[in-house]
């Protein structure tokens, strides 16, 4: 009788249409009395299993000793204790998830990507039981999203993406406090991303990602020895799919390797020579570059492509197909259109439930520290099977956003500004809009504002060796690393 499994845990939805809580409980059945009694003399669920509510769930694992806790990992971060006896009997009055001293129930995560990931994250940390999420995201919802980014209806498309997921998850999940953010992650204070115990990274694109991990980076404070400061260090889990296959990697700050440590491994974005594009086009995403780059602007001088509009997206694809066909070009169709368009990365939905729940698993594990963390890569490949590779990704001596090491650069006597500038946009830094000073304070060139960009800009022709002595450190800036300041030490060949 006791190995019977209480029909209380066998719910997933209560009468009402809402999910049942993590922590198992939710709203009395109906046609039952305050004992647990049904309207029939049956004994209620709650009659017959007095802790369903604390069975099988993240706080009986939290309410326990663990032979696996954190602090006896390879990346050991925080020593686990169990929640007391008295937090550990059920949750609390009205099944709003786990009990109110839980460090999931007090924590602050931040989900950045209402996306195919990101509904993904929403929904498990609603069913892990951690209340207090913030969501952001700058993309409106698009007909395309429906088949896999679940937390969005037809009736939602053109809206915004954070807004209708928050909104969603509050309404399915009771317990649930997610906030919305509709906007840029660049538009917010480094002081919005120091307010979280935890940011999870659900992003699309690289230099959201660099930019956000140089952010959290420059949070981190160091004392004198350089050794940073645990209580300023925020973890960030970094996910990420493409197809069949995706990752997952623990970010601890200045601890860990960042991001940035491991740039090399994503190739720069693929871009299209304007000339190949506009004479001798031989690829379909010639033909759609063509018609969003050069015929848009011409046909509509005074507005701006809207990507996320099925009509604007429906006149690039006809004027794409029309010049594939010019050029007897085979290939062009609606989805390569968009693809291109808006740099769409292929989505399998099984790939992105997979790489989340690894997210949010290291998230209760960070912020619990109830079992070992991940050191620090997961890569999952699910093209031919189910396969998985997790190893350490060791931090880049010379890394520009984690270190605090000078980068040395030989190069010749002659070579210009403008060239030094143009190889740290092109070489392993994939620096976006530098701006540099030299050792002495003097300003070589600066991007902004307008009139110091123009008293600077005749510096940009001149040779090195007319603007600094052979040896000296240089400091650039760049819109990619925030707060950061990278070094260069300039050697003569």
């Amino acid at each position: 009788a006791k190995m019977k499994r209480c029909a209380s845990d066998m719910s997933e939805d209560d009468s009402t249409g809402n999910v049942a809580p993590p922590d198992g409980g939710g709203k009395k059945a109906a046609g039952n009395d305050s004992n647990g009694t049904s309207a029939n003399g049956s004994a209620g669920a709650g009659a017959s299993c007095p802790a369903a509510a604390a069975r099988g769930t993240l706080q009986t694992l939290l309410s326990r000793k663990s032979a696996f806790a954190n602090e006896t990992g390879a990346l050991p971060i925080g020593e686990f204790e169990p929640l007391a006896p008295s937090a550990a009997g059920g949750g609390p009055p009205g099944g709003r998830g786990l009990h109110p001293s839980s460090p999931l129930s007090t924590a602050w995560v931040l989900v950045v990507g209402a996306g195919g990931l990101g509904c993904e994250l929403l929904k498990d940390l609603a069913l892990s039981g951690v209340p207090n999420v913030d969501v952001i995201d700058l993309d409106t919802i698009d007909v395309t999203n429906l088949n896999r980014q679940f937390l969005f209806r037809q009736k939602d498309v053109g809206s915004s993406k954070a807004e209708v997921a928050a909104r969603f998850i509050n309404e399915r999940c009771p317990w649930m406090k997610v906030t919305a953010h509709h906007g840029k992650i660049q538009d917010k204070d480094p002081s919005f991303y120091s307010s979280f115990q935890c940011i999870i990274s659900g992003l699309d694109n690289v230099e959201a990602r660099r930019w956000l991990n140089a952010t959290v980076c420059g949070l981190v404070e160091v004392d004198e020895d350089g050794d940073p400061d645990p209580a300023t260090i925020i973890p960030i889990i970094d996910g990420g799919t493409e197809g069949f296959s995706g990752q997952a990697r623990v970010i601890l700050p200045r601890v860990t390797s960042c991001f940035e440590c491991s740039i090399d491994a994503f190739p720069p974005q693929k871009s299209f020579p304007l000339c190949t594009v506009a004479e001798t086009p031989r690829l379909p995403e010639h033909c759609i570059a063509y018609a969003f780059t050069l015929q848009w602007p011409r046909e509509f001088p005074n507005r701006k492509l809207d990507t996320d509009s099925p009509e604007d997206m429906k006149w690039v694809y006809e004027q794409a197909l029309a010049r594939a066909e010019k050029y007897n070009i085979s290939g062009v169709t609606y989805m390569l259109t968009m693809g291109v368009v808006k740099n769409i990365i292929p989505a399998v939905a099984s790939t992105n439930a997979i790489v989340a729940a690894a997210c949010v698993n290291e998230t209760v594990k960070l912020l619990t520290f109830c079992s070992q963390s991940l050191n620090t890569y997961m890569m999952y490949m699910g093209s031919q099977g189910v396969y998985s590779h997790t190893f350490v990704y060791e931090q880049k001596a010379d890394c520009p956003v984690c270190t605090s090491t000078v980068r040395k650069m030989t190069i010749g006597a002659q070579t210009s500004l403008n060239e030094l500038m143009q190889q740290l946009r092109d070489g392993d830094l994939r620096l976006k809009s530098p701006s540099i000073t030299s050792g002495s304070g003097k300003t070589l060139y600066m991007q902004k504002p307008p009139a110091l960009e123009k008293a600077t800009r005749p510096n940009l022709d001149k040779p090195l060796s007319t603007l600094i002595a052979n040896g000296e450190e240089l400091a650039v800036t760049d819109p990619m690393f925030p707060d950061i300041n990278l070094t260069l030490s300039i050697t003569w060949e």
